[in-house]
């Protein structure tokens, strides 16, 4: 019994090890659309309370598949930098997502953070995260 115990303690560490990005102090989040051409638009800053809580929830139900490279066939929609302050004395800790939303309502995300990686959406996630990024 000790050992079955034991076993799904560890289980339960590394899972929580290998978790991706604790966005609870996610505090402030920078979106640049992508047109046609591939060039990047004015700076969108969102630090809206209610929205902020809104793309929490949204990222935390992102799928990731860390160290997977993938290669896209056309440039992103759009350019995510997330913010978050860890301790009110560091500096705030910045990751840059690429997000594409599909024909089909579901997005793909690469992210700059190690423990992330590549990552998808399901079809209501993205189309909440489309309206926050893009309207």
């Amino acid at each position: 019994m000790n050992k079955i115990f034991i076993l799904l303690f560890s289980v339960l560490i590394v899972c929580s090890a290998c978790s991706s990005q604790n966005y609870d102090s996610l505090t402030r989040v920078d979106v640049k659309a992508v047109d046609l051409e591939g060039n990047y638009g004015e700076t969108e800053i969102i630090i809206d309370e209610e929205t902020i809580i809104e793309l929490k929830g949204i990222f935390t139900q992102v799928k990731w598949e860390p160290n997977t490279e993938v290669s896209m066939a056309r440039l992103e929609d759009v350019l995510v930098t997330l913010f978050f302050t860890l301790d009110k004395n560091e500096p705030e800790r910045l990751y840059e997502y690429r997000v594409w939303f599909s024909d089909n309502s579901y997005a793909e995300i690469i992210s700059d953070h190690n423990e992330e990686g590549y990552g998808t959406l399901n079809k209501e996630a993205a189309v909440k995260l489309k309206n926050i990024l893009l309207n």
